[in-house]
């Protein structure tokens, strides 16, 4: 679909019985071309922009919220509270139907703390302030920094609580009946179990905050809350099962640990996220694996029980589950070792710095040659130098101006690839990564277009005269990530990345962009369909 009608050659107007043949101009019908084009790419911007990414972030959020409930849960001060609140409804309700409703009642008291927690963070920073969390360096340092404390409380360092008087006043309201008793009762665990599901809480906000959803900390605090309220009200509705659950013990606090070993780890992502995007170029991806590996064989040795925490119960032997864990952990550890030497690792490569910023990489003299069918007189390419760490697939030869690409789009009679992308954009890392290869994604990319790559969260400062007030948000524009993003949002209707855009040597779409396509065959369709665009608007112009 190339959203271009062949003209007709001719149409008939009929008046006063007499029949007149009129005949367009090659302008006219040029003309109308371009105006239908224009509007159906509009239209299907907006739909791409509005119908697909927004859903897809919003449930990444609620899937990593409820994977953080599902671990709060297991941990030392939720678990074992789990018979207890149990046997409580059994007792009090006197009935099941109505030991039932108390704990629905109690599930859905958990969920409303925890949404209206989730709604506070963004009424306090606001949509826009939640998305710019992503590419501040302040923030990314302040979240790389406030992930290692909750990473060392859950190594057993120190407990992170709220205040005693406060669970001691929730939980004497809790002995007030009916629904008001009930929320209490739910607020005096949220408060009690803090020391366990604060750091986890706290993560699972970072996450959702950083992605720039307006709804994304409530999203985020639903699923979290979704998980943890589940076991106490299905155990509630069949207590027998009860008997099937592990008892409490010392692999809580195993639990608990692990759990502290992954913030840390997570928490140097942030640090590479600061690092990238104000090029400061000493976090490189081989120190980054380094500790990772390095955390990984500390976790694998804990598991086995060759190293242990003071509050850690000895092990006299290891359980089947905990050795199958520590199987992964030993493998995955493994698998990252060859990355120090150049290897791709395209399972993580989307969390890891890009393997440009690596000093040793075996797989450099592999394939480094850049094929490309554009040549224009153009030699030296603007901004070539700050980009040069700038996650890359090889072959393709990138432009990082939008001018500069028009330029030599006009001398090469090739339509632009826009990529809209981010140093710390784990979605575009996937794509350079696993579908950018692909041979015939590779194939059209080096033949048929001028990539250009426009990275949104890049500090550097523009030159006084090149900084401006942005027409859509009023807001001065002061860096050249700030300069792209304002491009994206006014003229395509879409803060989000990877976001592809296909353009002829006028500035003009030519088919509908897309996000991120994970789909080989269906990122090729649209090469394929821009392609296809750029060659009959040419024909037009004939």
């Amino acid at each position: 679909m190339t959203g271009i009608e062949p003209a007709k050659a001719q149409s008939s107007a009929d008046t006063g019985g007499v029949s007149f043949t009129v005949i367009p101009t090659a302008a006219d019908s040029l003309a109308a071309q371009k105006k239908e084009h224009k509007d159906t790419v509009k239209k299907a911007t907006v739909v791409v922009t509005h119908a697909t990414e927004k859903p897809q972030t919003l449930w990444a959020i609620f899937i990593a919220g409820f994977l953080g409930g599902f671990a709060a849960f297991l941990m030392p001060c939720i678990y074992p509270m789990l018979p207890l609140t149990v046997s409580f409804f059994t007792k009090k309700g006197g009935s099941r139907s109505r030991a039932i409703l108390q704990s629905l009642l109690y599930g859905l008291s958990i969920i409303v703390i925890y949404v209206i927690l989730g709604f506070i963070i963004t009424l306090l920073f606001g949509p826009s302030a939640l998305n710019a969390l992503a590419t501040n360096g302040i923030f990314n340092f302040f979240f790389f920094l406030l992930l290692v404390v909750f990473g060392i409380s859950f190594l057993g360092a120190f407990e992170i609580t709220l205040p005693g008087s406060l669970a001691n006043k929730l939980d004497e309201n809790s002995d007030k009946g009916g629904l008001i008793g009930i929320f209490f009762m739910a607020a005096t665990l949220a408060v009690v179990s803090f020391s366990c599901t604060g750091p986890i809480i706290g993560s699972v906000l970072v996450g959702a905050a950083t992605k720039g959803e307006r709804l994304g900390p409530a999203i985020g605090m639903f699923g979290f809350s979704l998980a943890l309220a589940l076991p106490f009200t299905l155990f509630a509705m069949f207590p027998s099962a009860l008997k099937s659950l592990p008892k409490s013990g010392g692999w809580l606090n195993s639990v608990k640990v692990i759990l502290g070993f992954i913030e840390i780890a997570f928490a140097l992502k942030f640090l590479s996220n600061v690092d990238l995007a104000y090029h400061w170029n000493w976090f490189d991806r081989e120190i980054f694996l380094s500790l990772w590996i390095a955390i990984g064989i500390l976790m694998g040795l804990y598991l086995i029980g060759k190293i242990k925490f003071s509050h850690d119960s000895d092990l006299p032997y290891l359980s089947v589950p905990r050795t199958f864990i520590s199987i992964i952990v030993f493998a995955f550890v493994i698998y990252m070792i060859p990355g120090l030497w150049g290897a791709p690792l395209k399972s993580i490569s989307a969390f890891l710095p890009p393997l440009s910023t690596q000093d040793f990489d075996l797989s450099a003299g592999v394939s480094t040659s850049v094929v490309s069918t554009n040549t224009s007189t153009i030699k030296t390419k603007k901004y070539e130098e700050l980009f040069k760490r700038l996650p890359k697939v090889k072959g393709i030869d990138d432009w990082y101006d939008y001018d500069q690409a028009i330029e030599v789009a006009k001398q090469v009679h090739k339509p632009i690839l826009i990529d809209f992308t981010g140093w710390n954009c784990v979605n575009c890392r996937q794509m350079e990564s696993n579908v950018m290869p692909s041979p015939e994604v590779l194939k059209r990319l080096q033949n048929d277009f001028v990539i250009l790559q426009l990275v949104i969260d890049d500090k550097t400062e523009l030159k006084s005269s090149e900084q401006f007030i942005s027409a859509v948000t009023g807001k001065k524009i002061t860096t050249l990530g700030a300069k792209w993003l304002d491009k994206e949002i006014s003229q395509y209707n879409s803060n989000a990345q990877p976001f592809y855009v296909i353009i002829n040597e006028d500035g003009q779409t030519l088919v509908p962009p897309q996000g991120a396509n994970f789909n080989i065959d269906g990122f090729i369709k649209y090469l394929d369909s821009g392609i296809s665009a750029y060659k009959s608007a040419q024909g037009g112009k004939k």
